[in-house]
């Protein structure tokens, strides 16, 4: 079970983006009895985000646990995560997208459910198991399934042993998750597949858990550079960790 938990936000650019994040951090935070915080990690915004983070922290300095780490070149998702892992100190470590695809009532549904009962497993939202709900765009699932057919054509899946890699809502204790993002070397979207092939080497537990996911416009995703992109980084995985 969960008491202590700090989730961690990475962001490039999402001005638009946190002022429904901020309302939806301060329900939940009226909601839970979590010891919580929250990091966001600005990674190189060139918008009014960092500005935005300030302003939310200095208004709710007395009620909520905010951390801010802030860089000025942009570096990738993976890395914004690792910089945030690095500096949390609660016993379990939440890492989510911004967009709130995953909302955060799902960890209290985790909880509620009892699905989250052992420390030395890590929990994989995923949005391909039957009692996932998922709302998205035929565009979406259909980028989503050719990933998957690339990342299993050059990874046996006897090794990945789970269905989505990507989602974005996963959960770690705090020791895993360390020792997760210190080994990282990929800093893009692609970092999700190493985590897991680091967990695998080390013989560690994963476990996938059903989300509700819904699609939200205003991704910086570029569907075919970035596919590319993903698919030499993949190719880079198997031959550094030789698959």
């Amino acid at each position: 079970m969960i008491n202590s938990l700090s989730i961690i936000f990475p962001l490039f650019n999402e001005e638009n983006r946190l002022p429904i994040l901020f309302l939806k951090i301060k329900k939940f935070s009226i909601n839970t009895k979590y010891d919580l915080d929250f990091i966001f990690v600005n990674d190189g915004s060139i918008d009014k985000s960092l500005f935005l983070i300030k302003k939310f922290k200095k208004e709710n300095i007395k009620k909520i646990n905010i951390k801010i780490i802030n860089y000025k070149k942009n570096r990738g998702k993976g890395y914004a995560l690792k910089k945030g892992v690095l500096v949390s100190k609660k016993k379990w470590i939440l890492t989510m997208d911004i967009d709130l695809s995953v909302s955060l009532e799902q960890i209290n549904t985790w909880n509620t459910k009892k699905l989250i009962m052992k420390k030395n497993c890590s929990y994989f939202g995923s949005r391909l198991l039957k009692n996932s709900k998922i709302i998205a765009k035929k565009y979406r699932v259909f980028t989503g399934v050719i990933f998957n057919l690339i990342l299993r054509a050059l990874i046996k899946n006897s090794f990945l042993k789970i269905r989505d890699t990507q989602c974005g809502f996963k959960l770690y204790s705090n020791n895993i998750a360390k020792l997760l993002f210190r080994n990282i070397k990929e800093y893009g979207y692609i970092h999700d597949v190493e985590i897991l092939i680091i967990l695998r080497k080390k013989k560690l537990q994963v476990c996938e858990l059903p989300v509700n996911w819904t699609h939200k416009d205003g991704s910086k995703i570029n569907i075919i550079k970035d596919s590319i992109k993903m698919f030499i980084d993949l190719i880079r995985l198997k031959k550094n960790y030789k698959l």
